[in-house]
């Protein structure tokens, strides 16, 4: 159990499919319980493997009023509502900024817990989210690519100023 360091956008692993995860077994249950302490040190709401430059498909989600975290092996989304919201994201790996993106209001998510068992679960307003922005994230999807080219570039730079300013 330990905090593990997060890679920095631009890391191309970031941009990089995760692969699904076969076994759950000690391994994967120990890479659960630090990504969930390097989570709640970054700190963020959400983690994947990908973040700490492992390429498998495993996230953990928790919001304030979860009493403990999600844990998602190789989620995938199987229904999303034609409504859609806007909200503010971020990344662990992209410290310091943020932007509004427009995503499903509601999701069904599809994966295995820790135990092995698969589940289905409805999600809404921010949980519904987190899924969407990790399962991206698990794709090489990085948030900042639901933004436009304008955004995107403005977004890029402050956050490059920001590493300087670092520095």
């Amino acid at each position: 159990m330990a905090i593990r360091p997060i890679i920095r956008f631009p890391d191309p692993r970031l941009r990089q499919r995760a692969e699904p995860i076969v076994q759950i077994d000690e391994e994967v249950r120990a890479l659960a319980t630090d990504l969930t302490e390097t989570m709640h040190a970054a700190p963020g709401i959400g983690i994947t493997a990908p973040h700490v430059g492992i390429l498998r498909r495993l996230v953990v989600i928790q919001l304030e009023s979860d009493a403990r975290p999600h844990i998602s092996i190789n989620p995938e989304i199987v229904w999303s509502s034609p409504e859609m919201i806007r909200h503010m994201e971020g990344s662990v790996s992209m410290p310091g900024v943020n932007d509004e993106v427009e995503r499903h209001a509601r999701v069904r998510v599809r994966y295995r817990g820790l135990d092995n068992m698969e589940r289905e679960e409805e999600a809404e307003g921010l949980m519904a989210v987190c899924f969407q922005h990790e399962i991206d994230q698990l794709d090489g999807i990085f948030w900042i690519d639901r933004l436009s080219k304008l955004k995107r570039d403005r977004l890029i730079k402050r956050f490059e100023k920001l590493q300087r300013l670092k520095a």
